[in-house]
């Protein structure tokens, strides 16, 4: 009995210490200090939420004391901190406020809760005082600032001095003070000034432990803000990649950047450097010069970092004396792939406010996968499963929806939506497949990773591909390796289109079948074959695209399709709802609301691609659709198709004024109304900047302007400082019934005014849809036209572009589409003035060839987070060109010239008419009686042609066949001297078509056979369609007799020489009897500019 007692005593025992040690943890995350945030509770060693339920300031007063964080300043509910993960350990908390833990407080017992996570409890703590160093590069560096009463403020004083900052740098374990700068040194900061006058002993652990006037006590400028230097002082960035997470390792080093040495780095380091850029975790850390060669001098320290350190400067440091030494390389990224069979495949998970989540996958697609394998450097994206193929998530589900193009650099590049996303669970977890880091093959310069300029890599280098008889097969097999599909063209690139880097193969020679590049008949050496210097490249099938261009947003616009290496349009003729249908699928866009034809987004350009298309909806791209062909058409860019989908979105706010009102959204086709509940200030004000309206504004709780009429869209927007746009914010799902009355509504009055957009007289560019890139971009506050800030026009406003990653290949692309020749430099931080309304973009990522401003990778447009001190400029090569009339005006001796020039041609067509008329004068006088003697026929209208046709109506028998060539030879064809008409309806092995408004001839004037009867439609005549203006003019490719006749010649001299044929010899026949039987004509002769003639079996009686 007393074993069995001992035993039950023991259990209670062990039970009693497995709860108290599984639940004596309490913590406060991501509030952005260690006394505010969501509350957690560690309980049987799982980190757990608490349930808002009955949550007060009585309970928050538990915590705070609990946590040596002062008194309780406020208890958010409903995930204001956002929401947590694991379990929901407590729920009904009530406190009376004596408890020493939280856990002592009443509740409903561990693990009982019907709650989610969206009901999360936080709190707010009086004593979360913090310090740190702003804008100096570093933790250790930077302008003083105190965080009190939940807000920064900064230190204010005129007699600063080492004993001060000595107590600063201490305190934030950043060494010794190297010097204590005032008169903001580090630019002025804002907020309230909370310290004043501090008089630091310099022994005291904290600032706020100085003698000081108090907090907040005196009103002090921030010009007079205080910044320190302390001994651990390190910046760092990453060079030379594609973005500010990835590159070569550099420290400053005095006025110089100086790499590190790579036998001295290792993944923990890296580790550290990512998680103090803010860019993630370290995905890899790549040899050599991965990232290009550093400049200046080498690091010869090495940094002992354990790898859980917030910044370099935590980290200790040794310095050491390597000999061999290559640059220190590192990949960050907020994304990883986890659970897989390599490093470079699993499941996606993202980094938000330092905890790891799950990314839904209900939008996530091949080109979003693609641009994650380029930027973790696993090559390509293979495939893209979802529905969780490698296992259920963890942590918080993200519905961020990524909408890349696939070429982008990494994913922070593509336009990220998350407001009105379905709920998602940790079933649904995206996942990708990456083709690895050995990758050996790739393209650039294109629209895709299927198509541009060929470079192989070999022994760790890549390297040019140079074959000045470079074709198809070469093409297929890149095509087949890059699994890009078929070769569709194979190309040398343009001269300014060529690499500059070293040669990895010359002179390839494949059959078409090789599995590598490398299996093909080639050259590796750098002296075979030197004089090769053609760069190739191909152009694959996977590289088709579409997108809808000159709308306001990514689902509206006008179609186009990228085929073939190039940007072309879609004719209108048949377009209708289930084709916008297929592009509004294709485009991750909704359904479509409406097929706009004639052009309704502005004129293409270039090609138009496809013609007559007829989806049946059901198809998963648009050029699977029947169609006449590639390239196959009888139209011109006026009839350009465009689309509307359902996932077009729009925001405005409904008053009588742009800046305040009731918010609405279009979506689906209709503007409606967005719910308040739960919507913060920093909604109001991402709302105002995001339609110009200024950066601040407030929610007006009066409901002045007004309740709405059409649905409520959206309800539970809980926007962030991390968001840049509304679209970014999560919210609940879309639904037209979200709020339950009219008293829900939104309405937002914004600080600032909207800017009037500038009407430029007499044009409607750039505030046009038809406006070229040219138009719509400008540099103001230079020299000339040619160097200044730039401008672009967006979204019905002129605004500047930011200077973050701003470099000379970026200034190229401008000064080539302004027309000013090539950069000379690329200057940044205002250097031509600070500009004025919105900053467009920032972060561009241009090559250098791109043809237009908008066509370089970037973050999205109109989210950016720049101030006006780094608008950038540029200075080009090419100076203005002084137009002949000065300023616009036409100068006398202009006039006189064009006057005298109009009179000498005159004077010059009167002699012309004269002399012709005496030469039809002589030979009249020698032939009188030959009514046909006149050899020369150049346009002949429809009305002679009917006094020919009434001449023989009695005699002659035309054939179908004449008919048509009489119609077809009669010079009528204004189409054949129109370059744009040639250029754009020109198309290999098709018909080229002419639609340049020829006036559609009257009724009477249609020929017609001796009979009386109308001539068959032909291809010169009106198309049953309703088009007035069209006229096709066949192919060569598609007649062979016109390929003889070309073959031959086309003059009137040619063919009497060549056939013994000519319209004497015809019209002499006609005119001695017409009894005879007409000649058979040559086979392919097709030279005659006025008559028709019969064929083989024709007849005259």
């Amino acid at each position: 009995m007393k074993g069995h007692l001992s035993i039950l005593v023991l259990w209670l025992l062990l039970l009693t210490v497995q709860d108290v040690a599984g639940a004596d943890e309490l913590r406060l995350v991501d509030g952005g200090s260690p006394c505010a945030g969501r509350v957690e509770v560690k309980h049987q060693n799982q980190w757990g939420t608490v349930c808002d339920d009955g949550w007060d300031m009585a309970d928050a007063g538990v915590v705070c004391k609990q946590l040596g964080c002062g008194a309780a300043v406020s208890a958010p509910v409903e995930a204001h901190f956002g929401a947590g993960s694991g379990p929901i350990w407590v729920d009904e908390v009530a406190c009376d406020g004596t408890e020493s833990a939280l856990w002592h407080c009443g509740n409903e017992g561990w693990g009982q809760s019907d709650c989610g996570h969206g009901e999360d409890a936080g709190v707010t703590c009086s004593g979360a005082e913090e310090l740190r160093l702003a804008d100096g590069g570093s933790p250790c560096a930077g302008r003083v600032e105190v965080k009190h009463q939940d807000q920064w403020g900064t230190v204010c004083d005129t007699d600063w001095d080492m004993e001060d900052a000595e107590v600063v740098c201490k305190q934030l374990g950043c060494g010794s003070a190297v010097s204590a700068l005032d008169n903001a040194h580090f630019g002025e900061g804002s907020g309230p000034t909370w310290l004043i006058l501090a008089d630091c002993g310099g022994d005291e652990s904290a600032l706020w432990d100085c003698n000081h006037e108090g907090w907040g006590a005196l009103p002090c400028p921030h010009s007079l803000d205080t910044g320190v230097i302390c001994s651990g002082h390190i910046e760092l960035h990453l060079a030379g990649g594609d973005s500010a997470c990835s590159g070569r390792v550099e420290v400053r080093h005095g006025d110089s950047w100086a790499t590190i040495c790579d036998a001295h780095f290792d993944l923990k380091a890296a580790s550290v450097i990512c998680n103090g850029l803010q860019c993630g975790t370290a995905v890899s850390i790549p040899e050599g010069a991965h990232f290009g060669k550093g400049h200046g001098p080498i690091w010869t320290e090495e940094f002992q970092c354990v790898g859980n350190e917030s910044h370099l400067v935590y980290c200790p440091r040794e310095s050491h004396r390597s000999q061999t030494c290559s640059h220190a390389n590192v990949i960050c990224s907020r994304f990883r792939l986890v659970n897989g069979s390599t490093t470079c495949s699993g499941r996606v998970e993202i980094q938000v406010l330092g905890a790891w989540g799950t990314l839904c996958d209900s939008r996530w697609d091949l080109p979003d996968a693609n641009v994650l394998c380029h930027q973790l450097d696993c090559g390509f994206a293979v495939s893209a499963p979802g529905g969780g193929y490698f296992g259920k998530g963890t942590g918080s589900v993200r519905t961020d929806t990524f909408h890349c193009k696939g070429t982008e650099t990494h994913l922070g590049y593509c336009h990220v939506t998350a407001l009105g996303a379905s709920q998602c669970s940790q079933d649904d977890a995206a996942s990708v497949i990456c083709s690895g880091r050995s990758e050996s093959l790739r393209l650039l310069n294109g629209e895709s990773r299927c198509d541009g300029r060929v470079e192989i890599s070999l022994h760790g280098a890549w390297g040019r591909v140079l074959d000045d008889q470079w074709d198809m097969n070469n093409a297929s097999v890149v095509c087949r390796e890059l699994r890009c599909g078929l070769a569709e063209k194979a190309y040398n690139p343009h001269k300014f289109e060529r690499g500059t880097g070293p040669v990895g193969l010359r002179r390839v020679q494949c059959t078409g079948n090789e599995t590598r590049l490398t299996l093909c008949d080639n050259s590796m050496s750098e002296t075979a074959q030197a004089g090769i210097a053609e760069d190739v490249g191909v152009v694959c099938s996977g590289s088709r695209q579409i997108r809808l261009v000159n709308g306001t947003g990514r689902c509206a616009g006008r179609v186009e399709i990228y085929y073939n290496g190039s940007w072309g349009t879609v004719c209108d003729d048949f377009w209708d709802l289930p084709d916008s249908n297929v592009v509004c699928k294709q485009l991750g866009c909704g359904h479509a609301i409406n097929a706009t034809v004639s052009a309704h987004y502005g004129q293409g350009f270039g090609q138009i691609w496809l013609d007559d298309v007829n989806c049946s909806g059901n198809e998963s791209d648009l050029w699977a659709c029947p169609s006449r062909g590639w390239g196959q058409h009888n139209c011109r860019h006026k009839e350009d198709a465009g689309v509307l989908c359902s996932e077009f979105t729009d925001l405005r706010l409904v008053s009588d004024s742009d800046c305040a009102g009731r918010l609405e959204i279009f979506y689906n086709g209709t503007w409606g109304s967005v719910c308040s509940n739960q919507m913060s200030r920093v909604t109001a004000e991402i709302v105002c900047k995001q339609l110009n309206c200024g950066d601040g504004g407030q929610i007006a709780r009066d409901f002045e302007y007004g309740a709405g009429s059409g649905p409520t869209w959206l309800d539970q927007v809980i926007c962030s400082d991390q968001h840049s746009s509304l679209w970014q914010c999560p919210s609940e799902p879309w639904n037209p019934k979200s709020c339950d009355n009219r008293a829900e509504e939104t309405h937002i009055s914004c600080a600032g005014k909207k800017a009037k957009p500038t009407q430029t007289p007499f044009t409607e560019c750039p505030n046009s849809p038809s406006c070229t890139d040219q138009e719509k971009l400008r540099v103001v506050g230079g020299e000339d036209r040619c160097s200044g800030r730039v401008e672009v026009w967006y979204r019905g406003s002129w605004g500047t572009v930011c200077d973050d990653s701003w470099d000379m290949a970026d200034a190229n692309v401008v000064c080539k589409l302004l027309g000013c020749g090539t950069a000379v430099s690329a200057p940044d931080k205002a250097a031509f003035g600070e500009g004025t309304g919105p900053i467009w973009v920032e972060t561009l990522n241009c090559r250098g060839t791109e043809s237009s401003l908008w066509d370089c990778p970037a973050k999205p447009w109109g989210e950016s987070n720049c101030g006006h001190k780094e608008d950038v400029g540029v200075n080009c090569s090419a100076p203005p060109r002084r137009s002949p009339t000065d300023s616009g005006r036409v100068t006398v001796p202009v006039v006189i010239c064009i006057v005298l020039g109009s009179l000498l041609c005159l004077v010059l067509i009167i002699l012309g008419a004269q002399v012709r008329s005496a030469k039809a004068q002589r030979r009249g006088s020698r032939r009188p009686l030959d009514p046909f003697s006149e050899a020369v026929y150049e346009e002949i209208d429809y009305n002679l042609m009917r006094e020919k046709q009434q001449m023989f109506s009695r005699s002659v028998s035309y054939s179908d066949d004449s008919v048509a060539k009489l119609q077809y030879y009669t010079g009528d064809s204004e189409g054949e001297n129109d370059p744009g008409s040639e250029q754009e309806g020109a198309s290999p092995g098709g018909s080229q078509l002419d639609y340049d408004n020829v006036e559609e001839p009257a009724l009477n004037d249609v020929p017609q056979t001796p009979d009386g009867r109308d001539a068959p439609a032909m291809p010169g005549d009106v198309p049953g369609d309703g088009y007035d203006d069209a006229r096709e003019v066949s192919d060569t490719e598609g007649d062979p007799h016109l390929e003889q006749n070309n073959e031959k010649g086309t003059g009137a001299n040619d063919r009497d020489s060549q056939t013994g044929w000519s319209l004497h010899s015809l019209r002499g026949e006609v005119v001695s009897g017409m009894e005879k039987k007409t000649p058979s004509l040559p086979p392919g002769d097709t030279g005659y500019d006025d008559v028709g003639h019969g064929d083989s079996g024709g007849s005259v009686s």
